[in-house]
């Protein structure tokens, strides 16, 4: 796996004039040394210098600053073996935390910690234990900056490509090329010259020592041109100053490094080295190119120019692009090395420089910035987001100041609010935010649930903002938000927590004074933001109301207590007033109910239809957080259109299809077509079959006026609609406005067969869907109605999966209707009392009803295929009188895994009855199973099925199944673990091994990124103890400690068993698990293992 940085990605053609200068550059570069070292002579080199190369891999644990969380290789070589020193790349220390093991050539692998990575140029240190190397003889590498030169023969030893070790050769062809430019917001060098040479290198050779004749190190290899074969160099003459300083801090390997600072200064100015042509256009004087040129060294052909200047930096409205520098503190200074060497000497001082601007000389003088102060050590982890102040390489990038609230990864809640990476955060719930503290500040006086406007900046659209809403994260998605600090003494980031989330009664106070700043600056989304606020309030402090009435009782009586101790006249008029409030109140309330109730009576053009369900219609805005992508979710965002179906004071429901709410772990806003308000919802059902989940909400927190005018659509599940039968479709827009059409029933038992996809997910089976004969496009959901707006079929989203070949792939979705009986079963038992397990909804418990299923994908035959197959006479008579109109037998065509019909029904079976009752459709089966819990026979049908010519009688057992879908699931080593879902069940395998628990994502960064234990596949065994299930997986890993090589069995889906080793880091990746508790409705997360305790 190649360093993501390995190549240059915006170089382009610089004409005629680059051309010109290159061939300046070859001729006046420091004169030809020739070659005299022999084919030994680089024998002897190589194998000096080979034992000193390693092999990096490198895990960058958090997105920070210029560079994402991932996992990648290099190279570094010992230049210092006493003290353990290994140089490499910046890009491959990483400016952020970072997990990394260094490889020698006899595969001896040891732990390396970062010691320094400097701010600027693309160099680092790494350092490691020298008594850790038991079997090698190996020496340091020896820098040489002073022996670079052009024409110098050169060998670049490093990890090219993954090969572990690879000898590239060169010739040095430039010494003055200018810094390579990688990316446009990502890592650049700049202020110094590279070197370049014809050597080919790809990824993975970041770090290599280029070496001479003598084994010694002229530069350092850094990137290369993938349009090319050219290879960039950097010069090493900091790197050994840097090198010096560390070595003073002592003398030999320590175990607790002592931190040493090496002075860096800047003035925040980007300089490029221009040629005299080029600077005489610009105004240079000819007194001052006589000057420069003979203050300088023979053969000098330019000088410095500024290109760039960082907004707020010491050089900002002082020096301009175009500017010659001259002098420094009065000295001539034409190179880089030079005008650093002073800076880098004059931290925290005063210098003055002397320019020419168009022809005009102009001194200034500059305070020198110390550049570690500018080069973030620290960032806050929410909500999955890593937020720091802004780097000077980024300010530089993207012309900002240093030090403003920079989004390195929006995580989950910034990311649901529409917060890019890169972004710049100005204003966060009406308070400014200028550095990192303010914003922390903010977040500490909200409450979970609460919902606050912020205001953000682009680079790629800076001369505008952008105002979102954020969600502060009702569940416990996450950890509480911590904040990571730089310890260079053991090379990692310390957490701390950063503050803890305010109860909601605190909360609701907090928010009321959010929206009160909303409602004087932002009058025109007065109805939406003001509205949503408030029902947030209430929907987070739902919980709260329902543990602690008396708590806020006594809060309200202690008011009234207050008010009434004042004098008699005062109480008087205070409730003169309440009931003058109170009649205002009530007549508004009227006023806007008639204006709603009016404004549907007289819809444009809308059919009788359209004007009855429109008031039912919702529109959901649906995220999954990436810390539970469970069950195949196949992405993070969804949209859609579902129904009323139960609407009163104390719980509203909501049914929609499973592609828009796909998994129970998901945060789920509401949108009403009948009143303009949001309010968030609840998954409380998933039906495990069928291709639709109930969503409840709290009617009160529509407001009187919402609760009014929204009410329950009616349902119509029978009679079944027929072909040819006459139907309105009714749905909503984005923008919500109703949307509706006449059409006409094409096929209203359309059997669907999706595929399973490349990771399985929901898919809807055994289910006939109704079929239109026109619509609005596969976007479109909504309600199929009579002519009088009985809803008989919700018109929903599936996910299908179309395959290209063998390799390729492409999510697509198409609508049909499923009829609303299914619907109306189980929506009777939510409101009358069902027998599974209680439910906490609107602070209430109520038993939610589980589902009786066969668990056996099946499929119908015409029964003209059947008689081919030898089907008698009689039974294809007995199934066309039960019904005429399909003429099919249904078919196995595979039983879900570890169901109790596995090993009684096989593939191709055709089951023709059950209880002595022909089937010749998947609700009969559905009939027959819940008639089975009003019965006394175990649950088991007696089904007659037709097997390679002969008639079986069978007793088949059925699965009881709940709607509650996947509610536990365990992160471990950053990998997601949760048991089998129904759609990898249905794939009919299931691990020999006790089954095992299955992997069903990764993170990028995390230790199974780094070794590879991806997802798709079972774990079986871990340490060689059995993991069937999550208990006993949770029981095996928290006895595992940190840094410890774990062996893991596991079993791919293709039923392929791999055995791997990972090392746990529990330093950055505890252990932790996700568990939906239904006694309060919120998803809560539990630490099984950490590096501060065992278990909690």
């Amino acid at each position: 796996m190649g360093d993501p940085l390995e190549r240059l990605g915006s170089e382009t053609a610089m004409g005629l004039e680059s051309t010109i200068k290159e061939e300046l550059c070859m001729e006046i570069d420091p004169p030809f040394r020739e070659n005299v070292a022999t084919a030994e002579d680089w024998r002897k080199a190589l194998n000096k210098v080979v034992p000193a190369v390693v092999v990096l891999r490198t895990t960058a644990c958090r997105a920070f600053d210029t560079e994402p969380a991932g996992a990648s290789y290099a190279t570094g070589f010992v230049v210092d073996k006493r003290r353990g020193i290994i140089l490499t790349n910046r890009h491959v220390v990483k400016p952020g935390p970072v997990v990394a093991e260094a490889m020698f050539v006899n595969r001896e692998e040891i732990t390396v910690h970062p010691i320094y990575r400097d701010p600027v140029h693309d160099f680092g240190f790494f350092r490691y234990n020298p008594d850790a190397i038991q079997f090698l003889d190996y020496e340091e590498i020896l820098l040489a900056p002073e022996a670079a030169c052009v024409g110098l023969e050169i060998r670049v030893v490093g990890n090219d490509s993954g090969e572990k070790v690879s000898i590239l050769a060169g010739t040095l062809a430039r010494l003055d090329r200018d810094a390579p430019h990688y990316k446009k917001d990502g890592y650049n060098d700049f202020n110094t010259f590279y070197m370049q040479a014809a050597s080919g290198t790809k990824g993975g050779s970041s770090g290599s020592p280029v070496i001479d004749w003598q084994g010694r190190a002229v530069a350092l290899n850094a990137g290369s041109k993938s349009s090319s074969a050219s290879a960039f160099f950097l010069p090493l003459e900091r790197v050994v100053r840097a090198l010096k300083f560390l070595q003073k801090g002592g003398d030999s390997y320590m175990s607790k490094w002592e931190a040493v600072s090496i002075p860096r200064g800047t003035l925040q100015a980007t300089f490029l080295h221009k040629g005299f042509d080029e600077i005489r256009r610009l105004g240079l004087q000819s007194e001052t190119e006589q000057m420069a040129r003979r203050a300088s060294a023979q053969g000098e052909t330019g000088m410095l120019v500024v290109d760039s200047v960082v907004p707020g930096g010491p050089a900002h409205n002082h020096l301009e692009p175009g500017d010659v520098l001259v002098r420094v503190n009065g000295e001539v200074i034409t190179q880089f090395l030079k005008l650093e060497t002073l800076l880098d000497g004059s931290v925290e001082q005063k210098i003055e420089l002397q320019i020419e601007r168009g022809g005009t000389p102009l001194s200034v003088q500059l305070p020198v910035q110390d550049l570690h102060s500018i080069t973030p050590a620290h960032f806050l982890e929410v909500s999955g987001a890593v937020i720091h102040p802004l780097s000077y390489q980024q300010a530089r990038n993207f012309r900002f100041q240093c030090g403003l609230v920079y989004v390195s990864e929006p995580g989950y809640m910034l990311f649901r609010a529409g917060v890019p990476r890169h972004a710049i955060i100005k204003k966060f719930a009406g308070q400014v935010i200028s550095k990192l503290e303010d914003l922390i500040s903010v977040l500490s006086k909200l409450s979970r649930g609460a919902r606050v406007p912020l205001e953000y900046i682009s680079y790629m659209d800076r001369h505008r903002r952008k105002s979102v809403l954020v969600t502060v994260d009702r569940h416990e998605w996450y950890a509480p938000p911590r904040i990571y600090t730089r310890d260079d003494s053991s090379g990692l980031w310390t957490a701390k927590p950063a503050f803890q989330y305010m109860l909601p009664s605190s909360g609701v106070n907090g928010e009321a004074t959010h929206m009160e700043h909303i409602h004087q600056d932002n009058h025109q989304e007065l109805t939406d933001g003001v509205t949503s606020m408030e029902t947030s309030c209430e929907h987070a402090s739902a919980e709260l109301r329902s543990r602690d009435e008396t708590g806020i009782g006594s809060k309200k009586r202690r008011v009234g207590e207050d008010l009434s101790s004042d004098v008699v006249v005062a109480d008087c008029s205070l409730n003169e007033t309440g009931e003058v409030k109170l009649e205002d109140t009530t007549a508004v309330e009227n006023a806007v109910l008639r204006d709603y109730q009016g404004a549907t009576a007289t819809a444009a053009n809308a059919s009788i239809a359209e004007r009855v369900i429109e008031p039912t219609l919702v529109m959901f805005e649906v995220h999954v957080p990436p810390s539970c992508m469970l069950d195949g979710v196949h992405s993070q965002h969804f949209f859609g259109t579902g129904v009323i179906i139960y609407h009163s004071r104390s719980m509203g429901l909501v049914a929609v299809d499973k592609n828009t709410v796909a998994i129970s772990a998901s945060d789920v806003m509401l949108s009403f077509a009948a009143y303009p308000i949001e309010i968030p919802g609840e998954v409380v059902f998933l039906h495990p079959v069928h291709n639709y989940a109930i969503v409840a909400y709290d009617p009160s927190a529509l407001g009187p006026v919402g609760a009014s005018v929204v009410h329950a659509a009616e349902l119509l599940p029978e009679p079944a609609l027929r072909r040819g039968d006459s139907v309105y479709l009714v749905g909503l827009s984005r923008s919500l406005q109703a949307t509706s059409r006449k059409s006409v029933v094409t096929n209203p038992c359309a059997a669907l067969n999706i595929g399973s996809a490349d990771c399985p997910r929901y898919r809807a089976t055994n289910m006939e869907v109704i079929e239109l004969d026109t619509d609005f496009g596969s976007t479109f959901s909504g309600v199929l109605t009579d002519e009088h707006g009985r809803v008989q079929a919700v018109w929903g989203s599936f996910s299908t999966q179309l395959k290209f070949g063998c390799n390729t792939s492409e999510d697509h979705q198409f609508v049909r209707g499923v009829p609303v009986y299914a619907v109306s079963q189980v929506l009777d038992k939510i409101i009358s009392g069902a027998n599974g397990p209680p439910l906490l909804i609107n602070g209430v418990k109520r038993p939610m009803p589980l589902v009786r299923i066969l668990e056996v994908e099946l499929y119908p035959t015409l029964l003209s295929k059947a008689r081919s197959f030898g089907l008698s006479d009689d039974w294809i008579q007995a199934l066309v009188k039960k019904d005429p109109v399909r003429r099919q037998v249904l078919r196995v065509k595979g039983c879900l895994a570890g169901s109790k019909a596995e090993s009684l029904l096989e593939q191709g079976d055709m089951v023709l009855s059950i209880n002595k009752e022909p089937v010749t459709c998947f609700r009969d089966i559905e009939n027959v199973c819940q008639a089975l819990d009003n019965g006394d026979n175990g649950g088991n049908l007696n089904m007659t099925i037709f097997r390679q010519g002969r008639e079986i009688d069978l007793l088949v057992g059925t699965d009881v199944r709940d709607g509650n879908g996947t509610t536990r699931v365990i992160n471990w080593c950053g990998c997601i673990v949760q048991d089998p879902h129904p759609a990898v069940r249905a794939l009919g395998f299931l691990p020999e091994e006790g089954h095992g628990v299955y992997v069903a994502r990764w993170c990028h960064g995390s230790p199974v990124h780094r070794y590879g234990l991806y997802a798709l596949q079972w774990i079986v065994e871990v340490n060689g103890k059995a993991t069937p299930d999550l208990d006993a997986f949770a029981n095996v890993t928290k006895e595992l400690e940190h840094g410890e090589f774990v062996r893991v069995r596991t079993v791919h889906l293709n039923g392929k068993p791999r055995v791997l080793t990972l090392k746990q880091d529990l330093h950055y990746w505890p252990t932790w698990e996700l568990r939906f508790d239904p006694e309060t409705a919120i998803w809560r997360r539990r630490v099984i293992k950490t590096l501060d305790c065992c278990n909690s």
